[in-house]
């Protein structure tokens, strides 16, 4: 099981795997079939394939600070939203990275270059839509004025108390508050930049662990599918992620699946290229039961592996609040 343990350390490097996404447990077919057996029809095709700008959409966000913690704000030419400010942001395109996108929004909208250093946030919603918000260093640039304005952005400044600016929208507010607390200090994640991985569906990796009562030694769970993996299974984007993780859930443990908690992201894998074929993303989730090992009995084809002590006490200092990219699933 060396091979499982160098996986779950590679993880929480925030480095990717090289596993094999066709051992996924719980594909969408799999999840149609489950529905269709509860006499439901059904909403998601089981052939449904990621293609940026069309049936998935990847949005990167920046916030950036300078040294005296004022955000970096841009204000918008769109005329559904001219004159308010908002973060820079926007749609990655075809056969662009997750960092190449941030990078190029940034220098359209706000003039400035910047180096991605971390991960803050990651947000998912229904219909295929993943926001992916990086902070990082800014590394050049000319701050972009009114006599600058194009159809990217009007201008851009430093701000040091946005509920002053008009704003396009009041979610960046908590965003900003998140992101200045990893600034600060305040939340210690390792840094985390998605890795570059190609996908060419949305997936699901968990890495879900649990103590034993007797030992108090950690374990993690497995699948014996094939062969032994992580658990992984294919995220159904006509449904909030919740739903997906808990129906995956209830396929590992059954109906009455005891007390859990997702703890955050460790990993983001994506590529983008070649363009329009490998457009999908794998996430990784910490995930911890609230209750001992002895009274958690996967079902079939998963069981649980005790890892050894050292590898046990780097995944248990993970759980604590601001200690992974925390996931907000918004609908």
């Amino acid at each position: 099981m060396d091979v499982i343990e160098s996986s779950i350390s590679r993880l929480l490097n925030g480095s990717t795997l090289e596993d094999n996404p066709d051992l996924c447990d719980f594909t969408l077919a799999d999840q149609n079939e489950a529905t269709a057996a509860q006499g439901v029809t059904p909403s998601t095709p089981s052939d449904y394939v990621p293609i940026v700008r069309n049936t998935v959409t990847y949005i990167v966000m920046a916030v950036l600070f300078n040294s005296d913690n004022e955000v970096l704000m841009m204000q918008e030419a769109k005329s559904s939203c001219a004159g308010q400010w908002y973060l820079p942001a926007g749609r990655i395109e075809q056969g662009e990275d997750l960092e190449e996108g941030v990078k190029r929004e940034v220098l359209e909208e706000t003039g400035m270059e910047m180096e991605p250093t971390s991960l803050v946030l990651v947000e998912c919603a229904s219909k295929a839509w993943f926001r992916f918000v990086l902070t990082g260093r800014v590394t050049g640039g000319t701050l972009k004025t009114p006599a600058q304005a194009d159809s990217e952005s009007l201008q851009a400044k430093w701000v040091g108390n946005v509920n002053q600016l008009s704003l396009r929208a009041p979610d960046i507010v908590q965003i900003i508050e998140r992101a200045l607390l990893y600034h600060t200090g305040q939340e210690q994640h390792p840094p985390l930049l998605p890795s570059i991985r190609p996908h060419k569906k949305l997936l699901l990796r968990l890495v879900v662990c649990i103590r034993s009562k007797i030992s108090n030694r950690v374990h993690v769970l497995l699948s014996e599918k094939t062969e032994v993996h992580l658990p992984l299974c294919e995220i159904n984007h006509n449904r909030s992620l919740h739903s997906t993780l808990k129906k995956f859930m209830m396929e590992i443990f059954g109906a009455d699946v005891p007390s859990h908690r997702p703890h955050g992201v460790l990993t983001v894998e994506h590529s983008g290229k070649p363009e329009a074929t490998n457009d999908g993303f794998c996430l990784t989730l910490l995930m911890a039961f609230r209750v001992p090992l002895e009274e958690v009995y996967p079902i079939d084809k998963y069981t649980w592996f005790q890892v050894n002590s050292n590898l046990g006490e780097k995944i248990l200092s993970r759980m604590p609040r601001g200690m992974t990219v925390p996931l907000n699933v918004i609908r």
